[in-house]
C-alpha cells in the first residue's frame, strides 16, 4: 500500500464510501426530456412517417435507445470508493486501482461534480458524484493526487 493510499484512507474515513453518481434531479429531468423527444417522435412518425427513409428512421430510433440507456444509468447509478480503488456502474462498469492512480483532479461542474483520474497508463477516468460524502472523497482525492509535476 503506498503512502498515498495510507494518507486517503486516513482523511476520508470509513470505508467504503457509496453513493449516487448523479444527481437525482439531474436524472429525473433526463427522463423528462426523453419524454417529451418521444412524444415528438411519435408526432412526426404518425404524421410524416411515410415520406422518410428507413434507415433514417433505424438510426433515430437507436439514438433514441442509447439516450435512454444513458438516463437509465444516471438513475441507477453508483460510485464507490473502497480500499481497492473506485468504481462506477456504468453502461460499461468504469474501475481504477489506486495502484494505477498518477494523480486527479476534482472539477466541481454545477450539474455533475466530478474527479478525473489520470492512470499511469494515460489514459484518463472519469467518476461522477452526486452525495456530499462522495464530494468530499473526491476533493481528498485531488489533493493528496495532485500533480507534482
Amino acid at each position: 500500500m503506498s503512502s498515498e493510499s495510507t494518507a486517503l484512507f486516513s482523511t476520508i474515513g470509513p470505508l467504503p464510501v457509496r453513493g449516487r453518481s448523479w444527481p437525482k434531479a439531474i436524472a429525473i429531468l433526463a427522463w423528462l426530456l426523453i419524454a417529451i423527444i418521444g412524444v415528438r417522435l411519435v408526432y412526426i412518425a404518425t404524421t410524416y412517417g411515410q415520406q422518410v427513409d428507413t434507415p433514417i428512421i433505424a438510426g433515430v430510433i437507436l439514438a433514441y435507445s442509447g439516450m435512454i440507456i444513458v438516463a437509465f444509468y444516471m438513475l441507477t447509478g453508483q460510485t464507490t470508493i473502497s480500499e481497492h480503488g473506485i468504481q462506477q456502474d456504468w453502461i460499461l462498469k468504469r474501475e481504477l486501482a489506486w495502484e494505477d492512480l498518477k494523480f486527479a483532479k476534482f472539477v466541481p461542474l454545477f450539474f455533475s461534480k466530478r474527479l478525473i483520474c489520470f492512470t499511469k497508463r494515460g489514459r484518463p477516468v472519469v467518476f461522477q458524484g452526486a452525495s456530499p460524502e462522495l464530494q468530499i472523497a473526491f476533493a481528498h482525492i485531488s489533493l493528496i493526487y495532485k500533480r507534482t509535476v
